[in-house]
């Protein structure tokens, strides 16, 4: 019975590799320019699901963790893209949602997700790396033009 359940379990994670999702990384459109320190706290435990520059591990092209993966990234890209920033700066008021979304997931600890963070030990923001972001987004929320 065992070996049984073992085989149709083998066999339909033989058959789900067959569903395969492009990891794509589309081109930078115009990226974000926060200052150094903040950039790289971005990069580390942003970019790979909000922005064009998704580095793929080797686990994102087996089924079924392929499938949350280009999920997640698929999700992230059309939330918030990094790589499309300048989209952002023609509407001031699309702009400062954006900068108060990321405030608010960053002092709620919502970002990155715990699987996430569990994976990629370097997405873990030290307090200072956490207060950095947060005065960025600040003073950028601070410069945006008023919307009409």
């Amino acid at each position: 019975m065992r070996l049984r359940i073992l085989a149709a379990i083998a066999l339909a994670l033989g058959a789900a590799q067959a569903v395969r999702f492009e990891e794509s990384n589309p081109p930078v459109e115009g990226d974000v320019h926060p200052p150094p320190d903040v950039e790289t706290g971005l990069r580390s435990a942003c970019y790979d699901c909000h922005s064009n520059e998704t580095r793929w591990p080797w686990y994102s092209s087996l089924a079924p963790i392929s499938w949350l993966v280009y999920r997640d990234v698929s999700e992230g890209r059309r939330r918030l893209n990094f790589s499309r920033w300048s989209d952002y700066l023609a509407d001031p008021g699309t702009r400062t949602e954006k900068l108060e979304q990321i405030r608010k997931l960053v002092v709620l600890g919502d970002m990155p997700p715990w699987y996430y963070s569990a994976v990629h030990p370097s997405s873990r923001w030290t307090d200072l790396q956490r207060d950095e972001v947060l005065h960025w987004v600040d003073a950028e929320i601070a410069a945006s033009p008023a919307t009409p």
